[in-house]
C-alpha cells in the first residue's frame, strides 16, 4: 500500500519546480533554498488540500535527568 497519494506527489513536484525557479517562499516570506524544506512545504500543501499523506511524526524526549 502506498503511503502517499497522487495529489501529494503532484504538490511536492510543484513545490520542487517552484524552488528551482526561485519563486517558492517559506512562511516568513523568504526564498526557500533547502530541498528538504521544499518537500515539507509540498507535503503540507497536500495535507491542507486533503491528500493522502501520513501524519507528521512527533519527536519524543528520550533522555531524562537522573536524580
Amino acid at each position: 500500500m502506498a503511503k502517499y497519494g497522487k495529489s501529494a506527489q503532484k504538490r511536492v513536484k510543484s513545490a520542487m519546480r517552484r524552488k528551482k525557479k526561485g519563486t517558492l517562499k517559506s512562511g516568513s516570506g523568504r526564498k526557500v533554498k533547502s530541498r528538504k524544506q521544499a518537500i515539507a512545504i509540498g507535503l503540507n500543501e497536500a495535507r491542507r488540500k486533503g491528500g493522502k499523506v501520513p501524519r507528521k511524526s512527533s519527536r519524543k524526549r528520550t533522555s531524562r535527568r537522573k536524580k
